[in-house]
């Protein structure tokens, strides 16, 4: 999956709930907190991690490069 970023970044969280991986943006934050989400390869914790291009986040099976 691509997300394409039109800002200089996206929060971590809100990448996860704009591509519907979720239902809510609470979720998103749960999925984050329990160590669920890998940025480039290494847990990622922070919901408010700032997500630039050229950034691979995984969740699960899903993986999302951001271009």
């Amino acid at each position: 999956m691509t997300y394409t970023l039109t800002e200089p970044f996206i929060e971590l969280h809100k990448l996860i709930k704009l591509l519907d991986l979720v239902d809510t943006g609470g979720q998103a934050k749960m999925l984050i907190e329990n160590g669920h989400v890998l940025r480039n390869g290494e847990v990622e914790t922070r919901k408010r991690a700032k997500i630039t291009k050229g950034e691979t986040i995984q969740i699960g099976d899903v993986v999302i490069e951001v271009v």
